[in-house]
């Protein structure tokens, strides 16, 4: 093997990040990376010491074990998020609610760091929706959109000497194309 045959370093790389860029395309990757955030300062603040000078302050409390696995379930469902997007609402509401107790249990969800980040990561978790699939260039070429060839018979015409133009078009319930309201009242 020749050094002009051997895959580069800086292409290597570049699949690399071109795979992982695809893989968090397909998953709530922001949502899941939040959430897991979140889990580490809710299971770490209540066991940690702080020391200042010589004065030691122990932050535990008697809820250090709710705390604890608050913490692990939030690691758990932004996991979750990454790994199994098809679960990805159940997890975002999950993370919304353990983030909201851990404002009780855990010295106020780790001092409003973990409570922030779980929240923004379950709604995220939540909100987000695969995108489509991009079409190949053999498939752009259909139409967008499918075309109804033929005339438009409406089921209740509407007659002659009424507020229509007498072609049927105009029922008078407002979801006409002819009067341009599509049942939607205008304002003014």
């Amino acid at each position: 093997m020749s050094a002009d045959t051997r895959p580069r370093l800086i292409e290597t790389i570049g699949r690399k990040r071109l795979s992982f860029r695809e893989w968090r395309g397909h998953r709530p990757f922001w949502g899941g990376m939040l959430t897991l955030l979140a889990g580490i300062p809710i299971m770490y603040i209540p066991y940690a010491n702080l020391t200042i000078g010589s004065l030691t302050v122990r932050m535990a409390t008697t809820a250090g074990a709710g705390s604890l696995i608050i913490g692990v379930l939030l690691v758990v469902l932004g996991l979750t998020m990454w790994f199994q997007p098809a679960s990805r609402v159940f997890a975002g509401v999950a993370a919304i609610l353990l983030s909201l107790v851990s404002l009780v249990v855990s010295n106020f969800g780790a001092f409003l760091i973990g409570f922030l980040l779980g929240l923004i990561g379950g709604a995220l978790g939540v909100s987000w929706a695969p995108g489509k699939a991009e079409r190949s260039g053999d498939d752009a070429e259909e139409p967008a959109r499918k075309t109804v060839a033929g005339p438009v018979v409406a089921t209740h015409p509407a007659p002659a000497d009424g507020p229509g133009l007498g072609n049927g078009l105009d029922d008078l319930s407002g979801t006409s194309p002819t009067n341009g309201t599509n049942g939607r009242h205008r304002a003014g």
